[in-house]
């Protein structure tokens, strides 16, 4: 696919990007760049936590239903799991990168399949940077305001004090887009940037319909129906409702055999009902009843 630009006069330019204080005169992009659509930023830590794994990937995939296009900025961590949410569920998403689009540039090389993945789904990329420019500490920054700034809101799910996702929520706070940032543990240091956020005045964030219903975007709220083929199948399903669980905390809750619990748990992989997160963690998939 040929990576294309286009200057700040052109008619396909991102409309709200015009916008902010300093937008980039020329933007390099590869995929469909549209003047006008619904944009949500979801950022946060490269090194994330299976919590925030099974948060972005609810709550992005959530939003992508509704017509939003997601925007990260394809780093590991958060930012993939926002990515892979939308291309999951078929929807658009953008990614901005802070190096040039051409594949030797594009930084991480582990998400060359994830971004092939977004071109197929109709989504694009975008940057400001023209071919081989490599990413260095300064176009990584600077290409956050880029991510806000083509956004209607930022959410924030997990970072540290010290954190890009931080850069990204500061420019949003500048470029007047509604923040927010979703609460964690107070004893991980993942979650200490979000609870600075909030105290700054982001709203705090449980679910997708709080940010919708700030955004002022109507949503139907849907009874999730979690019931599986077996009565086994719907044991488990029912325990991952309120969150992800250790095999040994699904086999303390639903009274099954681990050995049961272990097949059942590979068969609704299969289906996609639910999701590995590592480390014998699973949570609920993409394709569950509704």
């Amino acid at each position: 696919m040929e990576i294309k630009k286009v200057t700040i006069e052109s008619e396909i330019y991102p409309e709200i990007l015009k916008k902010i204080p300093d937008p980039p005169k020329i933007i390099y992009f590869l995929g469909e760049l549209k003047n006008k659509e619904n944009c949500f930023a979801i950022v946060g830590t490269r090194k994330c936590t299976n919590y925030g794994k099974e948060v972005t990937l609810k709550i992005a995939g959530e939003l992508a239903e509704t017509k939003l296009t997601i925007v990260s900025g394809l780093a590991p961590g958060i930012d993939t799991m926002a990515h892979l949410a939308a291309v999951e569920r078929g929807k658009r998403t953008i990614a901005i990168l802070g190096t040039g689009l051409d594949e030797e540039s594009i930084y991480p090389k582990s998400n060359l399949k994830l971004v092939k993945k977004i071109l197929e789904k109709g989504g694009c990329l975008i940057s400001e940077y023209p071919p081989k420019q490599r990413g260095t500490k300064f176009t990584f920054p600077r290409r956050n305001r880029i991510i806000s700034g083509i956004s209607l809101g930022v959410l924030v799910v997990e970072a540290p004090e010290r954190s890009g996702a931080l850069i990204t929520a500061n420019f949003a706070f500048l470029q007047k887009r509604r923040v927010f940032a979703v609460p964690g543990s107070i004893f991980s240091k993942h979650s200490k940037g979000c609870h600075l956020l909030i105290k700054k005045g982001a709203k705090l964030v449980e679910k997708a319909e709080d940010i919708l219903e700030e955004l002022k975007i109507p949503f139907s709220q849907k009874e999730r129906k979690l019931k599986g083929e077996t009565k086994t199948e719907t044991l488990i399903l029912e325990a991952l409702k309120d969150g992800a669980l250790y095999i040994d905390e699904i086999v303390e809750k639903t009274k099954l055999p681990i050995n049961e619990v272990l097949t059942t748990l590979s068969l609704l992989e299969i289906k996609e009902k639910v999701r590995n997160l590592g480390g014998n963690i699973y949570g609920l998939g993409k394709k569950i009843n509704f």
